[in-house]
């Protein structure tokens, strides 16, 4: 009988396969330096000698500049969790490792990093060029403390390929507390990003404190019920359900100051966003005198895009200038971010007052009042020294030369805005969405319930922010890539991290490393070594599946198909079942390749159980 799979499950499986790197194609590669160093992101330039640097117990750091002191500052505790005690000198000299500000490369976050039997030097002409030199420093580290420590000669020469390397998170919909954003900084900053854009408004909650209209955190920063379950699969108003708990949390404005504070010691920038005019549902529950048409209204309780914003009328742009004047003194970005997306404008036809704004203003396009409103939000912003920004909906309805656009719907409005000279982040739903799903299967039962789609770790690896139908000079204006993270159904810290790791190392890669020198089979086995990195942090990250159910670990023999699997994960386990139960730690373990009949119906599946006991989702073959 011959051997074949059952095709959906081969499909999902060679996908699997394929993303997260097959064996042939890894053990093509050369081992390099950045390889057998496991650096992540992929530095530019690195050169090792042989010998190695004995770092001691008792540390001592030369930092002079307020820039090298706080980068040495964060050094200390870094080091301190490696079982290190560091203290600061400005004796160059006696120091085992040095800050030095110098002009070492042309962006201003490169950097140097070299490790000799002088001891360790980081060189760089600005704080976060020192910071990012530093974190590539922790790399060469074990994760966890140990009685020596050996760090090998090295000379590194680096810098980033994009000035902005963003990651968002969602905390309208759901919220989560100070401590959990400053890991989620924390997070960011190893890996060299810096932007962390903080969306802060939506319908389902209003999360920031404006003195000036308390009943935006008394009111709209509380919805009563929220949705039980995946709201796109619901057909009909009966399969509605809610969950009877009343939800909320907002941030006050001397916890606003703390996160920006904390964040920029890491060399992050915080960009906010406050949602206008759409997702502005919960604005309106706490100040109807804002919509179109007479409330009442409430908070949000369900997802997806709400016909209720609110009116482009006077007291709405006085609403806004308040609110964005008390937001522009709590961030020191240059850039604001005012949404601008799914603005349905069914109440701008109805409302009068709209067609009297029509009618002054001479616009004969409903849909481009929304342009108006914007030029008039982006002249208050250049009043107080800020850009803006918006996702692309932004240029439906024309936008000034100064403001920038973030491309979601794939990336037709980053090439349009760039064309057009506008700078642009770029952040499409196709490659950087990471709460879309991992797994080719929707809606798994071995997943958390999740928005849906599938978004691979291969599928961000392999990511060009910088679309090759745009000219060398248009590209100038792609200022880099980020990383969306809503929160619909991403409902804790733990989940956050789950969807987060191990994506974010190739978003991380996506934003610093040159296309060019980029090499998705490279980067997985360099990925494997920060698995116990994530480990010693208590990272909730997706344990991969493992490797080797489909045509790339399949030899024949016989009457039998041989699958030969392996883990993504240093000293995991491998666990498996030919009968189609679930794998656990109590079924067979795999310690070679492993042979099944081709005669008969059978379902193989494998789970990768981690050091720390976690399990991944299971791989599964149907072989018939």
């Amino acid at each position: 009988m011959p051997f074949r799979f059952s095709l959906p499950t081969r499909t999902f499986l060679v996908a699997s396969a394929i993303l997260l790197g097959g064996r042939v194609a890894l053990a093509q590669q050369a081992e390099t330096p950045a390889q057998r160093l496991g650096l992540i992101p992929l530095p530019r330039e690195v050169k090792t000698s042989a010998g190695t640097y004995s770092l001691p117990q008792k540390i001592s750091i030369y930092a002079v500049s307020p820039d090298e002191r706080n980068v040495a500052a964060l050094l200390q505790g870094l080091l301190a969790s490696l079982g290190k005690t560091a203290t600061l000198t400005t004796s160059s000299q006696a120091a085992h490792i040095r800050l030095v500000t110098a002009s070492v490369a042309p962006s201003p976050e490169g950097y140097q990093l070299a490790v000799g039997a002088e001891g360790i030097r980081i060189t760089a002409a600005s704080g976060a060029g020192l910071f990012y030199g530093a974190q590539t420093l922790l790399q060469l580290l074990p994760p966890r403390p140990a009685a020596t420590t050996s760090v090998p000669y090295v000379r590194i020469a680096d810098e980033p390929a994009f000035r902005w390397r963003g990651a968002m998170l969602d905390v309208s919909r759901h919220f989560f507390p100070v401590s959990f954003l400053k890991r989620y900084i924390d997070f960011l900053a190893a890996y060299k990003l810096n932007t962390f854009h903080w969306h802060l408004t939506d319908d389902q909650g209003w999360r920031i404190e404006i003195k000036k209209y308390p009943k935006l955190t008394q009111v709209s920063a509380f919805r009563k019920e929220t949705l039980i379950g995946a709201q796109q699969q619901f057909k009909k108003p009966e399969e509605f359900k809610y969950d009877a708990t009343p939800y909320g949390g907002f941030y006050t404005q001397e916890q606003i100051k703390d996160v920006v504070a904390y964040a920029k010691k890491r060399y992050i920038t915080v960009v906010p966003e406050i949602e206008m005019p759409g997702h502005s549902v919960a604005i309106l529950a706490a100040y109807p005198e804002l919509a179109c048409k007479p409330g009442p209204y409430e908070t949000w309780t369900m997802w997806g895009v709400n016909e209720d914003i609110v009116c482009p009328t006077e007291p709405t742009f006085r609403f806004f200038e308040d609110v964005l004047t008390e937001v522009c003194a709590l961030f020191p970005s240059s850039y604001i971010h005012i949404g601008g997306d799914e603005a349905p404008k069914t109440r701008w036809k109805e409302s009068p007052a709209v067609q009297d704004i029509m009618k002054r203003e001479g616009i004969t396009d409903v849909e481009k009042v929304q342009g108006w409103f914007n030029r008039r939000i982006e002249k208050f912003l250049a009043s107080k020294g800020k850009k803006l920004i918006g996702w692309d909906e932004i240029l439906d309805g024309g936008i000034p030369a100064s403001a920038a656009v973030m491309s979601w719907r794939g990336e037709k409005g980053g090439i349009e805005a760039a064309k057009a000279g506008h700078d642009v982040v770029m952040a499409p739903t196709t490659n950087l969405y990471i709460d879309y799903g991992q797994n080719p299967q929707p809606h798994s039962p071995y997943e958390p319930l999740m928005i849906g789609g599938y978004i691979p770790l291969s599928k961000i690896y392999n990511y060009n922010p910088l679309p090759k139908e745009l000219t060398p000079e248009q590209q100038k204006h792609i200022l880099g890539p980020q990383a969306n993270m809503w929160t619909e159904y991403i409902t804790t810290p733990e989940k956050v991290e789950y969807m987060l790791f191990p994506r974010l190392l190739a978003v991380s890669e996506v934003g610093w490393t040159p296309a060019a020198s980029k090499s998705y089979a490279a980067f997985v086995p360099r990925m494997s070594q920060h698995f116990a990195r994530l480990d010693a942090k208590k990272i909730n990250y997706r344990v991969p599946e493992p490797l080797g159910l489909d045509s790339t670990g399949l030899a024949a023999s016989g009457e039998k198909a041989v699958f030969t699997l392996r883990s993504l994960v240093p000293g995991a386990q491998i666990r498996y079942t030919l009968d189609g139960k679930l794998p656990d730690e109590t079924t067979e373990l795999y310690t070679k390749p492993l042979p099944v009949p081709r005669n008969r119906q059978l379902t193989v599946r494998a789970v990768t159980i981690a050091p720390n006991g976690r399990k991944s989702p299971p791989a599964e073959l149907l072989v018939k």
